[in-house]
Protein backbone atom coordinates (compact mmCIF):
# COMPACT_ATOMS: atom_id res chain seq x y z
CA UNK A 1 0.00 0.00 0.00
CA UNK A 2 1.67 3.34 -0.96
CA UNK A 3 1.72 6.06 1.56
CA UNK A 4 -0.26 9.62 1.10
CA UNK A 5 1.53 12.72 2.58
CA UNK A 6 -0.48 15.75 2.78
CA UNK A 7 -0.17 18.23 -0.12
CA UNK A 8 1.67 21.28 -0.08
CA UNK A 9 1.02 24.05 -2.33
CA UNK A 10 3.37 26.96 -2.41
CA UNK A 11 3.77 30.00 -4.73
CA UNK A 12 7.42 30.76 -6.29
CA UNK A 13 8.36 34.47 -6.49
CA UNK A 14 6.77 34.58 -9.90
CA UNK A 15 3.59 33.66 -7.83
CA UNK A 16 3.11 29.98 -9.74
CA UNK A 17 2.12 26.82 -7.43
CA UNK A 18 4.60 24.36 -6.90
CA UNK A 19 3.10 21.32 -5.29
CA UNK A 20 4.68 19.05 -3.03
CA UNK A 21 4.20 16.15 -0.71
CA UNK A 22 4.84 16.69 2.93
CA UNK A 23 7.53 14.61 3.96
CA UNK A 24 8.50 15.78 7.66
CA UNK A 25 8.33 18.67 10.17
CA UNK A 26 11.13 19.02 12.68
CA UNK A 27 12.98 21.19 15.08
CA UNK A 28 16.41 21.94 14.51
CA UNK A 29 18.31 24.46 17.45
CA UNK A 30 14.53 25.66 18.15
CA UNK A 31 13.80 26.51 14.69
CA UNK A 32 11.30 24.34 13.14
CA UNK A 33 11.81 23.04 9.82
CA UNK A 34 9.33 21.53 6.93
CA UNK A 35 10.93 18.61 4.71
CA UNK A 36 9.03 18.43 0.98
CA UNK A 37 9.41 16.23 -1.74
CA UNK A 38 8.05 17.92 -5.21
CA UNK A 39 5.51 16.67 -7.05
CA UNK A 40 5.74 16.44 -10.70
CA UNK A 41 2.68 16.23 -13.07
CA UNK A 42 3.03 12.77 -15.05
CA UNK A 43 6.24 12.16 -14.09
CA UNK A 44 6.96 8.61 -11.97
CA UNK A 45 8.01 9.03 -8.69
CA UNK A 46 11.57 7.37 -8.37
CA UNK A 47 10.64 4.23 -6.43
CA UNK A 48 14.57 4.45 -4.29
CA UNK A 49 13.67 6.67 -2.06
CA UNK A 50 17.77 7.51 -1.92
CA UNK A 51 17.25 9.38 -5.36
CA UNK A 52 14.10 11.21 -4.23
CA UNK A 53 14.51 15.41 -4.16
CA UNK A 54 14.23 16.65 -0.81
CA UNK A 55 13.55 20.33 -0.46
CA UNK A 56 13.87 21.76 3.45
CA UNK A 57 12.21 25.10 4.15
CA UNK A 58 12.65 26.82 7.69
CA UNK A 59 9.07 27.75 9.03
CA UNK A 60 8.24 31.26 10.11
CA UNK A 61 5.42 32.01 12.40
CA UNK A 62 4.00 34.99 11.30
CA UNK A 63 0.68 37.02 12.21
CA UNK A 64 -1.00 36.02 8.52
CA UNK A 65 0.27 32.14 9.87
CA UNK A 66 2.93 30.35 8.87
CA UNK A 67 5.46 30.60 5.75
CA UNK A 68 8.59 28.99 4.06
CA UNK A 69 11.30 30.23 3.56
CA UNK A 70 14.43 28.61 2.09
CA UNK A 71 17.52 28.14 3.84
CA UNK A 72 20.34 30.63 2.37
CA UNK A 73 22.98 29.25 4.46
CA UNK A 74 24.97 26.75 3.03
CA UNK A 75 26.30 25.04 6.24
CA UNK A 76 22.79 25.12 7.83
CA UNK A 77 20.98 23.61 5.30
CA UNK A 78 23.94 20.55 5.40
CA UNK A 79 23.14 20.57 8.95
CA UNK A 80 18.94 20.98 8.60
CA UNK A 81 19.83 17.67 6.24
CA UNK A 82 21.80 15.60 8.18
CA UNK A 83 19.65 15.68 11.07
CA UNK A 84 16.53 15.09 8.25
CA UNK A 85 18.13 12.30 7.33
CA UNK A 86 19.00 11.16 10.96
CA UNK A 87 14.87 10.95 11.58
CA UNK A 88 14.30 9.75 8.48
CA UNK A 89 16.56 6.46 9.56
CA UNK A 90 14.72 6.59 13.32
CA UNK A 91 11.52 6.62 11.44
CA UNK A 92 12.50 3.62 9.37
CA UNK A 93 13.82 1.44 12.36
CA UNK A 94 10.38 2.35 13.89
CA UNK A 95 8.41 0.79 11.21
CA UNK A 96 10.95 -2.69 11.29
Amino acid sequence: MEERFDEVVLLDENGEEARFSHILTFLYEGERYVALEPIEEGVEQPEDEEEAEVVLMRIVRGEDGDTYQPVENEVLLDEVFARFLELMDELEEEEE
